[in-house]
């Protein structure tokens, strides 16, 4: 995905690539909102009357449980779907077309390949919120961070430079995945202190 979209792309494609990357965003954020919202109503009616103690728990134990399944190396134990966004879509629609049902793809978490439990976590905490706005907003900004990630294409307009941006997202997959694992782990740390304080 992140080499799809990029400025190279979208002019051979006839498109503005700053177009398509707006669609893109807005679709994630609205998706992740969306989605947010959903979980957090949920909550609101599931987890009436449940102490914000044992809401935090519940959010500190769905980060741990995240990391642990993400040691197994291959990750196996992480459930997900085998699916990815069509890119055939590429080809048959204009930038702005693919880029929104893209990113509400891709904004609502789980409708494509999910890498990381960090996924989870975040919609576990938008339904631990209990409320439909806080959901929203906590769901938007996973939203706005997961299609916000096509930028890094943002300079990409030639070739060579397509291909070292591949190079350079391969080579920082491990370093990345270590820092979000030890990230989610402080997190797991801080909401059972919380828990634990409140």
């Amino acid at each position: 995905m992140l080499t799809s979209i990029t400025p190279l792309g979208e002019r051979g494609r006839g498109n503005r690539w700053w177009v398509t990357t707006a669609a893109l965003v807005l679709g994630c954020a609205l998706a992740g909102a969306g989605v947010g919202a959903i979980a957090g109503a949920f909550g609101a009616v599931i987890l009436s009357g449940v102490s914000v103690a044992w809401r935090l728990g519940l959010v500190g134990a769905a980060l741990a449980v995240g990391v642990l399944l993400e040691l197994d190396r291959r990750r196996r134990m992480l459930p997900t779907v085998r699916r990815q966004v069509n890119e055939d879509w590429l080809r048959a629609y204009r930038g702005w077309v693919y880029g929104l049902g893209f990113g509400i793809q891709l904004g609502t978490g789980v409708a494509t390949v999910v890498t990381t439990s960090a996924v989870y976590a975040t919609f576990i905490a938008a339904f631990a919120s209990a409320s439909i706005g806080a959901g929203a907003l906590i769901g938007g900004v996973f939203g706005l961070i997961r299609g916000g990630s096509v930028l890094v294409a943002w300079r990409v307009r030639t070739p060579a430079q397509l291909a070292e941006l591949g190079r350079s997202l391969g080579r920082s997959e491990a370093p990345v995945r270590r820092v979000a694992l030890l990230g989610q782990s402080v997190l797991a740390v801080l909401a059972a202190v919380a828990a634990w304080a409140i």
